[in-house]
Order: structure tokens, then sequence, then C-alpha cells
């Protein structure tokens, strides 16, 4: 089964100029043949292409369709970390190429390498039927993150990345900021679990980059469970290392959360496959982090999530997308806010 498709009406560009932008800025690798183009239809937020000629695959990465958040959707971030966190991050693809013309493709965008593998969202491929394949999936999902954690920011230039300082009081003041814009209604929950956030923030157990976004269906696999790739790194910065945790258990999917109504539909069960508890011990075995006070940064991922979500549903509300996929949003934010209230008491 393809994981390319036909791109979407509404999130069309002009295909010749774009070709002939690529012969010109990376023809080493795209050559002179015709530029063959199809999308990626999974994932709710940045639009992700397929640039194919008869010698090669590329990857084309832009923001989505409308007005996006300060800060959110950064392509210009996403490439100066791909450009060089690969050689020493193997799961991050390679990034060749960032295009700062707006009137290319619609928006910013940049090329980056094709990996090949599965990107596990509702279902688990038939490759990967056996428990262990699964096991082995998920702690290679675990270990990546360790790994990324363990990468020294300087030695890959990355030394200047964000702010680390105050880093969670921002998070928590930004994401209260950005629920305030994009709410398309009261929710009393969501008040609640921001004031909750900002009155008790924990001190970070150390810097280190991070993804800022890790979740299973943000990785490629292989069919023996092999990490391939990490992919969605507009958000990445440097900071406290167990926001990647938390938000990385905030999508472990559950079937007996409050959130797996949210979730059910877009990833598969985890916890049957390994416990939150057995995520915690594994990441602080490798990385010697205490995670005592893991239960918030779940929370402040739980709610962060909800704010992405609500985003996305604005605007589709306002008509800047026509993907209906994005109608079933509607609900989300309340059932988020709630599970965060949960997790934090």
């Amino acid at each position: 089964m393809s994981d390319t498709a036909p791109i979407r009406p509404d999130e069309r560009f002009d295909e010749e100029r774009v070709a002939a932008y690529l012969r010109t800025h990376v023809g080493d690798l795209v050559g002179s043949g015709p530029v063959e183009f199809l999308q990626f239809p999974g994932g709710a937020a940045n639009l992700t292409y397929l640039a194919r000629t008869d010698t090669v695959e590329l990857v084309l990465r832009r923001a989505p369709l409308g007005s996006v958040a300060k800060g959110g959707h950064d392509m210009e971030r996403e490439y100066r970390v791909l450009s060089r966190l690969w050689r020493a991050y193997p799961p991050a693809p390679r990034a060749h190429h960032y295009c700062d013309d707006a009137d290319v493709m619609g928006k910013p965008f940049f090329v980056m390498e094709r990996r090949r593998g599965f990107v596990v969202r509702a279902a688990w491929p038939d490759e990967m039927r056996a428990d262990s394949t699964r096991r082995a999936a998920v702690e290679n999902l675990v270990d990546g993150l360790c790994s990324l954690h363990s990468i020294d920011a300087d030695e890959v230039g990355l030394g200047d990345l964000g702010n680390p300082d105050g880093f969670v009081e921002r998070q928590v003041a930004g994401w209260r900021g950005r629920w305030e814009k994009a709410q398309t209604r009261s929710v009393p929950d969501m008040d609640r679990t921001g004031e909750m956030l900002a009155a008790t923030i924990p001190d970070p157990p150390a810097t280190t980059i991070l993804h800022n976004d890790y979740k299973f269906d943000n990785v490629m696999v292989a069919a023996d469970g092999s990490l391939v790739a990490v992919f969605d790194w507009d958000m990445s910065t440097r900071g406290d290392p167990l926001i990647d945790l938390g938000t990385l258990l905030a999508y472990w999917t559950d079937p007996s959360d409050s959130a797996y109504p949210v979730l059910a539909h877009l990833a598969v069960p985890l916890v049957p496959i390994m416990t939150k508890r057995e995520v915690a011990d594994r990441y602080a075995a490798s990385t010697g982090y205490d995670v005592e006070r893991l239960a918030y940064y779940e929370g402040l991922a739980l709610f962060r999530i909800a704010v992405i979500v609500e985003q996305i549903y604005a605007r589709y509300v306002a008509g800047q997308t026509e993907d209906d996929r994005f109608a079933m949003f509607e609900p989300v934010a309340p059932i988020l806010a709630h599970a965060a209230l949960t997790v934090l008491a």
C-alpha cells in the first residue's frame, strides 16, 4: 500500500514553478527530467509532499494553509535542525535546502531526504503482526528519545537553538495565550488546567535538545521494529527534557484513559505493549534523570495538544481549509482538558 496520494485540491500549488525551482537549487539531486508531485496525506498540521523523478524521491515540507500561530510550523527552524542533526542522530532525515520565498510554493518550504518504512497510526501494518516486533518498536521509540537527549547541542551546531532559561514557564504562558486566541467556545477545564500548570512549575533536571512533539506517529519504523526516522521538527528547541517524555506519555494510548476516545481512531493502543510506568523507568535508567514529577509534564502535554487541535479546528471553522477530517475536532479540547486535570490531580 502506498503512503502517498494525489494532492488534495485545496492544498495544490504551481507544480511547474516548484519543479523549476528544484532544478535550479537542488539540480544535482533532481536532474533535468520531469518532476511528479504527490502528497503524504497523514498528519493534520504541516503539509508534506513527495517530489519524484526518474532517479530520486525527495520530500517537501511547508506550513499549513491559512494563518498560523507565532512560533509554530517553523520550516526555517526545522530545516536548520535537520541540516545538522543527522550527523549525530541517525533517525533525523537530512535536510538539503530551504526556500524562504513564499511565492514559489505559497509559503516557505524545505527539501529533505525520503526515508522508507511504516508510520503507525490507527493500525499496525501486517508486516508487524508479532508481539515481539511491536514490543521492539515501542522500546526503540523510547530509546530514540533517550539518544536524542544525550546529544551535545554544541557539537552539532545547535548550541544556540532556542532559549532554555525559564523554558517550561514560557511554555505554559505561551500555550495559555494560544488557547485564548484559538478557542472557538468557552472550556472551563482548559482555564483551570492552565492555572494549575502556572502555579506548580518544576525545576528542570537538565537542558537538552528537544524534539517538542515526540510521539509514535511522528516516527517511522521498519518491519523488524527498528527506528527508521523521526519527523516533524518544526517546534524543536533546547530545554527541559521531560517536556518530550511528558508528550510521549500523553500520546501513549491507554484504553482506560479519559483521553482515549480522542486518540483511539488515530493511534494504536500502546499500554498493552508497554505500560507508562515501564516507559518512565526505561527512560530514567538510560538518562539518569529524575522523573518523580512526570505527571506535571504529561498534564502540560495534554493541555498543549488540546490547544494545537483547537488551532487546527479554528482554521476549519474559519474556512481556511476544506479538509473534512477537521470537523471531528470540535469536542477534543474539553476531553483533553478533563484528562489533563485528572493527571495533574
